[in-house]
């Protein structure tokens, strides 16, 4: 097996890693300086947030669904 690909694919994981904590931590500190949360508002995000994670598992589902059935019905051998 090729070491380039394995290699590409652990830095990209570290640079978006790094990024979207980075991103996450910008703006925590950014509505840290503001006024300050209720409760009733942190909850409500995070049943946004899970409510998105929900749905994009769904679709994710779906997808592979679909490509497995299009495989199949092309006469792909997907064992």
């Amino acid at each position: 097996m090729d070491w380039v690909p394995i290699v590409f694919i652990i830095f990209k994981v570290l640079v978006f890693g790094t990024g979207m904590f980075l991103a996450i931590k910008w703006h925590y500190d950014q509505k840290k300086k503001g006024q300050p949360t209720e409760k009733r508002e942190v909850l409500r995000v995070v049943g946004k947030v899970a409510l998105v994670i929900v749905i994009f598992g769904i679709l994710l589902a779906g997808l592979l669904f679909f490509t497995f059935a299009l495989g199949r019905k092309l006469g792909l051998d997907l064992s």
